[in-house]
């Protein structure tokens, strides 16, 4: 990599950094974020809804003991930083210059989705980095096979497993090692067996949890399937996937490089360019939601980016000036990925153009982190306004019950701040954690709107106070309400008997 690349990929770097810390200035955290960050108090081979490496993450996190936004975003943050260095040596290792690499690095700087999936706290952004650095190694061990880069290749394969289980789609793809006579003899003289039971074996751990807790992450996907994969379109996906990414990105770099690997000649970037088709195509019959794509389109974007600059501006330096000005209109759509505006900028600029509205509802915005802020505080004094109401004796031994793992979640990340006793819940991975023995004579349950939930669990449930909040993108989430629960008809034990089919319910 020259030093003009170095330099335009530090650039790079500082703005996108700049970008992330502003969002975390204007945004809360996101309801999934609370499980995550909760992992880290609960170290595991395995959890419910993913495997075991986001805990270490969370674990060095939580060791701030810190509630800020900045610190738990700040390995999301090197991530994101990351992704651009990796996409740039991907860029370069397929011959492009510096020219390409400031194409292939706006293209990601102007995606909204990318931008939020590597904004938050979540396996996603780290299972794009892997994704994104096992593409890179699968390259260089094509343009120079050899041991030590199969055990790179197998490295970061197996980081992206630990991290999330979408690495399988990758995996898939490297199915093309075996497809050729010459790279089957190739890889044989490496011994591959050795990768495959180091492979193997560190997995272990994790298939064996997923085996002694019944295999919940099957459980997470069939309901997942249930309640939303089998009613999606692959035609509404591909408009999603195009709009999310930008749709300037869509058309100058990711069409421009499937163009190019439909038309390359070149050994190692046809090999690349059907392990990323054996890929996707295994995850469109899985029928994966849009943003599933990302990683896929990370490994396209540099094929188009060296196409503009081998093919096009090579012969015709004019044309960097207007593709240019055309990434930089794209620019406009960063505010509809990331907080970069203050919510309320953000209502009066960007929403009319995304404006929806629920029954009951002001706006409908899709995106939490956007007013979470405020809806966190006002639930979190609320709960402790119940709390403080109860006699001396009920506070004693009383926890709260957060329905959804979001609310339980947060209540344990600000449990201290307003003195609040810890939450537990059934849903997700907090079903693992949830406490054992008696029940205490008295919970406060916290839920959205879902009914008698808590009625046949207490001879007596009373609802104190209900939390109205205007931006909901979904009726169930227009209220929070909580509840005193008194005189429990069962313990802890048979309440995990009875969630045992209902933990992502």
């Amino acid at each position: 990599m020259s030093r003009k690349t170095k330099i335009v990929l530090c650039i790079y770097c500082v703005l996108k950094l700049s970008l992330h810390l502003i969002a975390d200035m204007h945004s809360g955290f996101q309801g999934d974020e609370f499980l995550h960050i909760a992992t880290g108090r609960h170290l595991a081979f395995g959890y419910m809804e993913f495997p075991p490496l986001i805990a270490v993450i969370a674990f060095i996190q939580n060791l701030f003991q810190s509630d800020s936004i900045f610190i738990h975003h700040l390995f999301p943050h090197i991530a994101s930083l990351l992704i651009l260095i990796y996409v740039a040596r991907i860029t370069v290792a397929l011959g492009g210059k510096t020219t390409a690499v400031f194409f292939a690095l706006f293209a990601i700087l102007i995606g909204p989705g990318f931008e939020r999936s590597q904004q938050l706290f979540q396996p996603v952004v780290f299972s794009q980095l892997f994704w994104v650095i096992s593409f890179y190694q699968l390259i260089n061990y094509l343009k120079a096979p050899g041991e030590k880069r199969l055990w790179l290749l197998t490295i970061f394969c197996l980081l992206g497993f630990l991290m999330k289980y979408d690495i399988l789609f990758f995996i898939t793809g490297l199915l093309v090692l075996l497809f050729s006579k010459k790279q089957r003899m190739t890889l044989w003289k490496q011994k591959p067996w050795k990768q495959l039971l180091v492979f193997f074996l560190c997995i272990s751990p994790n298939l064996a949890w997923q085996y002694m807790h019944h295999f919940p992450a099957v459980q997470m996907f069939s309901r997942l399937y249930q309640t939303q994969l089998d009613e999606i379109s692959r035609l509404e996906n591909l408009g999603k996937l195009f709009l999310s990414i930008n749709p300037v990105v869509s058309v100058l770099m990711v069409l421009p490089g499937i163009f190019y690997l439909l038309k390359t000649n070149d050994p190692v970037k046809k090999t690349v360019g059907a392990s990323i088709a054996l890929s996707a195509l295994a995850l469109i019959i899985a029928n994966g939601k849009f943003y599933y794509f990302y990683p896929f389109i990370l490994t396209l974007i540099p094929f188009g980016a060296v196409l503009w600059e081998q093919v096009i501006t090579l012969k015709r330096k004019w044309i960097f000036y207007p593709i240019t000005i055309l990434l930089l209109l794209g620019i406009m759509l960063i505010p509809f990925g990331m907080p970069v505006y203050s919510f309320q900028r953000y209502l009066a600029k960007v929403y009319p153009y995304e404006a929806t509205k629920i029954k009951g509802g002001t706006a409908a915005i899709h995106f939490e982190e956007y007013y979470a802020k405020e809806k966190w505080a006002a639930t979190m004094q609320a709960l402790k306004q119940v709390y403080d109401s109860l006699p001396a004796t009920e506070k004693a031994h009383c926890l709260i019950w957060g329905k959804h793992y979001g609310q339980a979640g947060a209540v344990n990340l600000w449990a201290g701040q307003y003195g609040l006793p810890q939450a537990f819940s059934y849903h997700g991975s907090f079903y693992s954690w949830a406490p054992d023995g008696a029940m205490p004579p008295v919970i406060i349950a916290l839920s959205y709107q879902v009914g008698n939930y808590f009625q046949p669990f207490f001879e007596q449930v009373t609802l104190v106070k209900t939390l109205y909040n205007p931006y909901a993108y979904d009726e169930e989430q227009l209220y929070q309400k909580i509840y005193i629960c008194k005189n429990p008809r069962q313990d802890f034990a048979k309440m995990k008997s009875l969630f045992q089919k209902r933990i992502f319910e």
